[in-house]
């Protein structure tokens, strides 16, 4: 049998040759996972985003559109002509000014507390590591609100503070207080603690460095802690139907007694939860850049 001699500068053109196929073809597997991982994640987006973003255009649909057109069939999605008559309706049958003055106070009045009260306390427990103090600030953030309105009620009841906004600023706190504590906690425990041992190496007490060198570090947390605060405080519903007074109740409640016995006016009805929900959504979108970067340097130690 005849064996043919072959040139080793073939051989290693062979080799190239039959190397770059292969890699070829991986390169092209890669481009198409990659093209096919982002098309499930924007699928993904699509699919969580979908069902909320229907819900908010179909209430602003609602809004735009009389009473007569609320209630055709099928339905319209498009106002045609659309109208503001049901927002000057809300505003006029109803005392949405002095609701809005409400919801302002007692939403930046709980969520300033909570940073008084919560953000110090955060610190405490992250300095010392007391992680049993931090569990039963989580026990507390996921108790229903319901377990501590009864015992309040009977106490406010007793002082005879029912139907002014001090019980609702005081109730809001079991929202915000677990809310700051919690957040703050995360961020204090990523900090390098190395600086704030300098600093009490150079004289400073342990409040100085706390005010002067944790507190400008944590500053995003800060920042996440009252927005998510005040927007807990500020879509709160159940302690303001149960402690509010005729003319302290706030946007929520104010929504609620759009129901009448009668009928159901779908338009007044979706014009009053727009404007309840959008000082919270402008906030959101406002600042997503900031709770986007608090909460991502929370997460990562020294960040």
């Amino acid at each position: 049998m005849a064996i043919t001699a072959r040139s080793p500068f073939a051989l290693a053109g062979e080799g190239r040759g039959g190397g770059a196929q292969p890699r070829h073809k991986r390169r092209r597997k890669f481009r198409l996972r990659h093209i096919g991982g982002r098309i499930a994640l924007y699928a993904s987006v699509i699919a969580l985003v979908s069902p909320a973003a229907f819900v908010f255009l179909w209430m602003l649909s609602l809004s735009l559109k009389n009473e007569v057109d609320n209630m055709a069939f099928p339905p319209m999605f498009i106002p045609h002509p659309p109208t503001l008559a049901n927002f000057i309706k809300v505003f006029a049958e109803n005392d949405f000014l002095n609701y809005t003055k409400n919801s302002i106070i007692v939403s930046f009045g709980a969520t300033g507390l909570a940073l008084l009260v919560g953000v110090p306390a955060g610190y405490g427990i992250a300095k010392a590591r007391a992680m049993r103090a931090a569990m039963l600030i989580l026990v507390a953030r996921i108790t229903p609100g319901l377990s501590y309105l009864i015992p309040l009620f009977l106490l406010f009841q007793w002082m005879g503070m029912i139907g002014t906004l001090t019980p609702l600023v005081i109730t809001h706190l079991v929202l915000t207080v677990p809310i700051v504590v919690w957040v703050m906690i995360g961020f204090f425990e990523g900090l390098p603690g190395e600086i704030e041992e300098a600093a009490l190496v150079d004289g400073a007490t342990i409040w100085q460095a706390f005010r002067y060198v944790a507190l400008p570090l944590a500053r995003p947390g800060v920042t996440v802690a009252t927005i998510l605060s005040f927007i807990f405080s500020w879509n709160n519903f159940l302690f303001g139907v149960i402690l509010a007074g005729r003319e302290t109740r706030t946007l929520p409640i104010a929504v609620y007694n759009m129901l009448t016995f009668e009928q159901v006016s779908w338009g007044p009805l979706a014009a009053a939860a727009l404007v309840v929900t959008a000082p919270v959504l402008l906030l959101t979108l406002l600042m997503q850049k900031e709770i986007v970067a608090g909460l991502t340097a929370g997460g990562v130690k020294g960040g």
